[in-house]
C-alpha cells in the first residue's frame, strides 16, 4: 500500500532589523490551521527557534510544521520593487490553509518564468482573478480599492489583512481579462506592498495611493 503523503503547514516570516513585526499574526493563522486540519502542535520551543533563526538583521524565515516537527530555513529578502505578471495556464484551486500542497503555484511560477515574466496570477475555473503564486492581489477601481473575495478560496494572507486595516477595501469577483488597464499591486507579509508593473505584457498604470499604503505597511 502506498504511504500517505504528509502535509505540512508553512509560515514565511519577515525579520526587520531583528524584529518580527507580524509574528503574532503568523502564529495565529498557524494555530487556526492546526485546529481546522487536526494537525499536531509544534514543539514548545517553537517561537524561540523562530527568533533565533531570524537573528539581528533583515531576513526571511520559512517555517514548516509537519506532524509536530518544525523545520526552519532562512533566506535573503527579495528587493524587487515591481514585477511583471502573466495569467497562469493552470486554474486556481481553493487554498485556505498555507500547506505544502503548493504544486499548482510552483507550476504557475515556472510557466511565468518560461515566457519571460516574473510571476503569475491564477484564475478560478470560472476565470475570476484569485491570487498570485505567493501574494494577494489588490487593484484600484475608480475611487475604490478592491481585492478578490475570500469566498473564492484564496489564502487569508497576513499582508492582505494589513492592507484591509489601512484602507477601506471592497471584496469583489473580477474576470482576469477585466484587470487590464487597472492599477494593481501585490502584497505579502515578507515583501509588504510591491507594484505590478506589467500585466499580460501591458504596462500597468501607477496610482500614488499605492505608494502611500506601502509607506504605512510596516509598523513603527
Amino acid at each position: 500500500m502506498a504511504s500517505k503523503t504528509r502535509v505540512g503547514l508553512i509560515e514565511t516570516i519577515r525579520a526587520r532589523e531583528g524584529r518580527l513585526p507580524w509574528l503574532g499574526r503568523h502564529l495565529g493563522r498557524l494555530r487556526a490551521s492546526i485546529v481546522a486540519l487536526g494537525a499536531a502542535q509544534p514543539p514548545e520551543d517553537f517561537v524561540d527557534l523562530i527568533r533565533f533563526a531570524a537573528g539581528p538583521g533583515d531576513r526571511v524565515v520559512r517555517v514548516q510544521v509537519t506532524d509536530g516537527h518544525a523545520e526552519l530555513a532562512t533566506r535573503d529578502v527579495n528587493a524587487e520593487q515591481s514585477i511583471s505578471v502573466v495569467v497562469a495556464p493552470e486554474r486556481h484551486q481553493p487554498y485556505t490553509h498555507k500547506t505544502t500542497q503548493r504544486d499548482v503555484f510552483g507550476r504557475a511560477f515556472a510557466a511565468a518564468r518560461r515566457v519571460g515574466a516574473q510571476d503569475a496570477l491564477l484564475l478560478t475555473e470560472e476565470g475570476m482573478a484569485a491570487e498570485g503564486t505567493a501574494w494577494n492581489l489588490f487593484w484600484w477601481e475608480n475611487g475604490s480599492l478592491c481585492t478578490p473575495a475570500a469566498a473564492l478560496g484564496i489564502l487569508p494572507g497576513v499582508g492582505r489583512q494589513r492592507v484591509m486595516e489601512l484602507a477601506a477595501v471592497e471584496e469583489r469577483q473580477i474576470a482576469g481579462h477585466a484587470l487590464k488597464g487597472r492599477s494593481m499591486f501585490a502584497v505579502n507579509a515578507v515583501r509588504g506592498i510591491f507594484e505590478i508593473g506589467s500585466f499580460e505584457r501591458t504596462r500597468v498604470p501607477r496610482d500614488p495611493r499605492t505608494a502611500e499604503l506601502a509607506a504605512s505597511f510596516w509598523p513603527d
